[in-house]
């Protein structure tokens, strides 16, 4: 089986909740989220390529630091796909055309929490599980708790046949969170499914720790404390 993997990692200019997030200075590291997350992922043996895409300028000063590292494949994004109203599925059909190696894991800067050892732990699973009748790989949050419909009034993750209004929290149904950290699938995936994973994919559970994404400054704030600790 071709095992080579190449890494996706998006960053645009103009964040709108969280100014300057890839790129401002995070637990006193220079060049913030960005240099962290490519330290990371530089450091793998089982990534052939990691291709930071950005229309960024910011994170284009940052990468010039890591471009000694042959691995590194900067690549400056078209505006019309770093749009606050980009359809996702038209970044969904790009990311095939700059990468590649058959497999893609796409990740984010905003999961810093998200280790080189998470990474390699996911790689050696999605290889492992498309083995056996998988298609894809997609980190998650698993969540057992009640989760209200306000228009249903009612628990909605109740499993079927239980009709308790609050029935424990052992008995519920197991929902996931999608936590963006990573997302792997095959070129054949992206470009068959128009999807970045396929019909059936693995989802591994991340914890809390993991699954905290900088979408808020306050997660930004949560983020820097945790990984400083």
């Amino acid at each position: 089986m071709n095992k080579e993997v190449s890494i996706f990692l998006p960053t645009r200019a103009g964040s709108e909740r969280v100014a300057n997030k890839n790129t401002r200075n995070f637990a006193g590291v220079k060049g913030g989220l960005l240099a962290i997350k490519l330290e990371q992922l530089l450091s793998l043996s089982k990534v052939k390529e990691v291709v930071l895409s950005t229309n960024d300028k910011g994170s284009i000063e940052v990468a010039q630091n890591f471009l000694a590292n042959p691995k590194l494949k900067l690549i400056e994004r078209p505006d019309h796909l770093a749009q606050s109203h980009t359809n996702l599925t038209d970044l969904v059909n790009y990311v095939p055309s700059i990468c590649s190696c058959k497999h893609i894991l796409w990740t984010h800067v905003t999961s810093p929490l998200v280790n080189a050892k998470d990474y390699e732990t996911a790689i050696d699973l999605y290889f492992e599980k498309i083995a056996k009748n998988y298609d894809s790989l997609m980190s998650v949050k698993e969540i057992q708790n009640y989760v209200w419909s306000e228009k249903e009034n009612k628990v909605l993750n109740r499993k079927d046949g239980d009709f308790k209004k609050w029935p424990r929290t052992q008995d519920l149904e197991k929902i996931f969170e999608v936590n963006s950290a990573i997302f792997m699938a095959s070129k054949s995936i992206y470009n068959e499914e128009q999807d970045r994973v396929g019909v059936k994919p693995y989802l591994l559970t991340h914890n809390s720790f993991q699954s905290i994404d900088v979408d808020w400054e306050e997660d930004f704030e949560i983020a820097e404390k945790l990984y400083k600790f």
